[in-house]
């Protein structure tokens, strides 16, 4: 299989470490969505990563749907077979997303508009959705069982995607997550190797 992806991209993180930790075989390809190469648009009319081409020619997009597809791959190894534990992975990684999104809609705001253009209201709403959800996560951390599931890698990628991006700007108030990041690092080892960087 082939993953298009980025190294900076928090949805592609979390694929990526979804991967090493099912033991699945796929080729990363880096593209740059703003160049909008035919290996991607071809394959992801979003032109949006991450994309996953399987070994029989399908393209797979978003995130949450290669998840899903590797569960299906692994026979239920990614999310809890449980109704009510697999509910609460499945939140735990939308309401990642989700905070991810905001953060990615901060970081485009600043970048692709002249300075004099930026919206700083725009930016201080997706920064109070990424505070309120923070607090949330702080107060109800996820706990790390024996088995990692999809979750567990959708709010590392969301943490590492924070420290790359919005360094001194959250961790003082949320020494929770920096905690339960250090016990998912004892529970993955590729999290260094794997988590968003430049």
């Amino acid at each position: 299989m082939k993953l298009l992806c980025s190294p900076t991209s928090p949805f592609s993180s979390k694929v990526r470490m979804a991967s090493r930790h099912l033991g699945l075989e796929t080729t990363e390809i880096r593209v740059d969505t703003n160049a909008g190469p035919a290996i991607l648009v071809d394959n992801n009319p979003l032109g949006k990563i991450p994309t996953l081409l399987t070994d029989d020619g399908v393209s797979i997009f978003d995130s949450i749907a290669i998840m899903h597809y590797f569960d299906r791959l692994k026979k239920g190894a990614l999310y809890p077979s449980k109704k009510g534990k697999r509910t609460d992975a499945e939140v735990l990684e939308a309401l990642c997303d989700g905070v991810c999104d905001c953060l990615l809609a901060i970081v485009y705001e600043r970048r692709f508009r002249d300075e004099e253009k930026v919206h700083q209201p725009w930016i201080d709403r997706q920064w109070k959705k990424v505070e309120t959800a923070l607090n949330y996560l702080a107060a109800n951390t996820p706990k790390l069982g024996k088995k990692l599931h999809g979750g567990h890698f959708a709010l590392a990628a969301t943490i590492g995607y924070l420290d790359l991006r919005f360094k001194g700007q959250w961790e003082e108030d949320h020494a929770e997550l920096i905690g339960w990041l250090r016990e998912f690092e004892k529970k993955f080892d590729g999290y260094e190797q794997l988590k968003p960087q430049i």
